[in-house]
């Protein structure tokens, strides 16, 4: 198998968090990985590339505090969290 190179790994994960499958994700998760990707360790983006792999509804209730995130996710979707841009009108 050939090994994947930093560069292409910090392209896929940012394509994976752009198209999500839900307009909300899409713009939550693409918007910081495209600002924060390039400043992850490897071991960090392989926690950002497992949260990838959830489903987006569990996701979307885990940013909205509907439910607490898993433990090993709780750093990263805080700190989606603080980046994400606020809402007009809040």
């Amino acid at each position: 198998m050939i090994e994947e190179s930093h560069k292409t790994r910090l392209k896929r994960l940012r394509i994976r968090s752009w198209r999500r499958g839900t307009r909300e994700m899409d713009l939550l998760l693409g918007a910081w990985a495209d600002a924060s990707l390039p400043e992850l360790a490897p071991d960090e983006l392989d926690v950002f590339e497992a949260l990838l792999d959830e489903n987006d509804h569990d996701l979307y209730a885990w940013v909205c505090g509907q439910v607490t995130p898993p433990e090993r996710f709780s750093p990263l979707i805080r700190a989606i969290l603080d980046t994400a841009p606020t809402p007009r009108g809040a």
